[in-house]
């Protein structure tokens, strides 16, 4: 275990079988209590994981993730604060990877309300490997489905628009927008998408005006 800003100090840890099909994982864990932050490290690392330890609050979560470049962060939540839900949104939206709230409290609002924060998972006490193993592996999958509905979305809006900006341009429907596109992408060895991200950048392109020549 490599605790941030300070020296390292490697937890010993029993390799026990990791229980999914998961691969061993960099795995950041927070929070300012260091004997909780010692419990729950223990416990990811008896997994077979490479944990991160960081001390001190959880206000640099987000920039630590960015730097640090984890596949997951835990952060330990020890009290049921308006403050500390503004913390796991802040958490949340800042983090550059799927976080685990291990939840410290005994109020059911406040878990059901940090549950509506956007973690991907949240569990009580921390301390069981076997539910912080299936919480990881939880957390990973609703991550993948995440980007990748965000990726389907993200590729329609692409298309959707190349569509339109040849619907305009040759005066066709939205299916002969789209024959177009296809063939394409045949006719090239290209995926529809890939097409259309063209036709996209190539509209933006010839629409932007130009720079004003430098006297």
């Amino acid at each position: 275990m490599e605790p941030l800003g300070g020296a390292r100090a490697p937890i010993a840890r029993p390799r026990l079988p990791v229980m999914s099909g998961s691969e061993d994982l960099r795995v950041l864990v927070a929070d300012g209590r260091p004997e909780r932050l010692q419990q729950v490290s223990r416990a990811v690392a008896s997994l077979g994981h490479e944990v991160t330890t960081l001390e001190g609050g959880l206000d640099a979560i987000g920039p630590t993730t960015a730097a640090e470049r984890p596949d997951l962060a835990i952060v330990i939540v020890g009290e049921s604060s308006d403050d500390a839900l503004r913390t796991i949104g802040r958490i949340v939206h800042e983090a550059a990877c799927p976080v685990i709230a291990v939840l410290d409290v005994e109020d059911p609002a406040f878990i059901n309300e940090a549950a509506r924060r956007g973690i991907f998972a949240y569990i009580r006490g921390g301390g069981d490997p076997a539910e912080l193993q299936s919480s990881i592996d939880i957390t990973l999958q609703r991550f993948a489905e995440y980007h990748n509905l965000e990726g389907a979305f993200g590729r329609r809006a692409v298309t959707e628009r190349a569509k339109g900006i040849l619907m305009e341009r040759h005066g066709i429907d939205e299916r002969a927008a789209f024959d177009l596109l296809r063939d394409e992408a045949r006719r090239t060895n290209r995926k529809v998408v890939d097409v259309a991200e063209a036709v996209a950048a190539s509209h933006r392109l010839l629409s932007s005006e130009p720079d004003p020549p430098s006297s």
